[in-house]
């Protein structure tokens, strides 16, 4: 048996045989989230000449040629180049294999309840993950340094698996939620939603651009402060995981795109 131990700032940690994968299975042919209008993922049988890729038509094989939208169809990881005139890459950009991470629960606010904001203003209904809930969670743990923020938003179950966010529209950061991140030096952030933002915002990206120091309505990289720093969306954290202090596999698929599928594995870790 392989015995692993870390050492982050001034604490050693021993990873247990305990891990936790977050991402949710992208089944082609069943039943599958919704968001932001995209199309249901698809799988097509591949056909070239006299060769069929589907084992159950007599084919030798199977082979098929998969569609999909990643910020839109499952648990994906973005990058700066999501929001920037230059073409960038996840796969070039993410190379840290292994991350101090901190699992929190949070319940998102009204609105109407806090004085945290956005831009564009929230409307009546929409709610917030606020920067003092998010603060609240963070202090009742016993957390020293990490470098990744995962979040779970309440209440939770597993219809986060196939949700129609166009049917029932998601929470989403507020501005000093997002400062704080920051301000906490976070470079790894991974969420259960399907956008930090409001889904329909006008296109200004608020929490995003707060996230990667990118000015309102600027596409130039070089206008950007936090340049390797990504974000996780629609992970989905099962209930029966503590909160708490974790080792943080973010396995990305190689595309070079600004986003790509990825496998956020949780490693838990004993003091």
């Amino acid at each position: 048996m392989v015995t692993l131990t870390v050492q982050v700032g001034e604490r050693s940690y021993r990873v247990t045989p305990d891990h936790y994968d977050l991402s949710i299975p992208l089944s082609f042919g069943g039943s599958q989230l919704r968001c932001f209008g995209a199309p249901p993922a698809q799988e097509r049988t591949y056909v070239a000449g006299s060769f069929t890729g589907d084992v159950r038509r007599g084919g030798s094989c199977n082979c098929a040629t998969y569609t999909l939208t990643p910020h839109c169809n499952g648990t994906h990881t973005e990058c700066v180049g999501h929001i920037t005139g230059e073409r960038l890459s996840i796969h070039e950009l993410c190379r840290d294999a292994l991350l101090s991470a901190l699992l929190i629960s949070v319940e998102p606010q009204s609105a109407s309840s806090t004085t945290e904001h956005s831009h564009p203003a929230p409307q009546p209904g929409d709610f917030l993950v606020s920067r003092s809930a998010i603060e609240a969670a963070v202090q009742a743990t016993d957390a020293g340094q990490f470098e990744a923020l995962v979040i779970r938003t309440l209440p939770n179950d597993d219809s986060k698996r196939t949700r129609d966010y166009g049917s029932c529209p998601a929470p989403y950061f507020s501005a000093a939620a997002m400062e704080w991140i920051v301000q906490r030096g976070i470079q790894h952030l991974v969420v259960d939603l399907p956008s930090v933002d409001r889904a329909e915002d006008e296109g200004i990206l608020t929490a995003h651009r707060i996230f990667w120091g990118m000015p309102r309505g600027s596409t130039a990289l070089e206008a950007a402060t936090r340049r390797t720093a990504t974000i996780t969306e629609l992970a989905y954290i099962h209930s029966s995981i503590p909160d708490g202090f974790y080792l943080l596999n973010l396995q990305i698929a190689p595309f070079a795109s600004d986003a790509a599928p990825s496998r956020p594995i949780l490693m838990a870790l004993r003091g």
